[in-house]
């Protein structure tokens, strides 16, 4: 009987070690599936260009890590670990203003990482006064703050393109005009 119970209390523990091996296999298998999904969206977000890595802050809330992608008019920030196409974040472009610039405290660094620089940027049209704090590279700030710069003229929402110019008709024409 002894030679039995040893026999079924090894088959078990082989039982046993294969459902484990079976449990790792799907584990690593959902791991690398997940880290495959975060690098196609994370390769189709920067498909369209003008992206760089971006950690945001509202108030006193924690960072969060992300990618920034500028747009003609607007800044859209996206989750580095969303899974969502759609920004988390926009801000108009006249929207947004640059207040102060520091560099992170120690306690930041472990979230941001070495060599960022932490923007603080005041929000307007409709926000009614809200900040939010931008951790960027050196050079992506430089990137911000010329695209900021680079805003067409004019009051907010205007575009250069939707500018109609009211100029008399002797002017536009290139001949002079003899008008009955």
């Amino acid at each position: 009987m002894s030679g039995s119970l040893a026999f079924t209390v090894s088959l078990h523990r082989a039982s046993l070690t294969l459902d484990v091996a079976w449990l790792f296999a799907a584990f690593l298998i959902l791991l690398v599936a997940a880290a495959g999904f975060l690098a196609t969206r994370r390769f189709l977000l920067e498909r369209g260009g003008g992206t760089v890595e971006c950690a945001l802050r509202r108030g006193t809330s924690p960072w969060r890590l992300g990618v920034a992608s500028y747009q003609s008019d607007e800044l859209r920030w996206f989750n580095a670990f969303g899974i969502s196409q759609r920004p988390e974040e926009t801000f108009g472009r006249r929207d947004l203003m640059v207040v102060s610039r520091r560099p992170p405290d120690t306690a930041e660094i472990a979230t941001l990482g070495p060599g960022r620089v932490v923007v603080e940027c005041e929000l307007s049209g409709g926000r009614g006064g809200d900040t939010v704090q931008l951790a960027l590279a050196e050079s992506a700030l430089t990137g911000l703050l010329a695209w900021l710069e680079a805003a067409p003229p004019g009051p907010p929402g205007s575009h250069l393109g939707r500018v109609q110019l009211m100029l008399p008709v002797r002017l536009m024409l290139p001949f002079p005009a003899r008008l009955p």
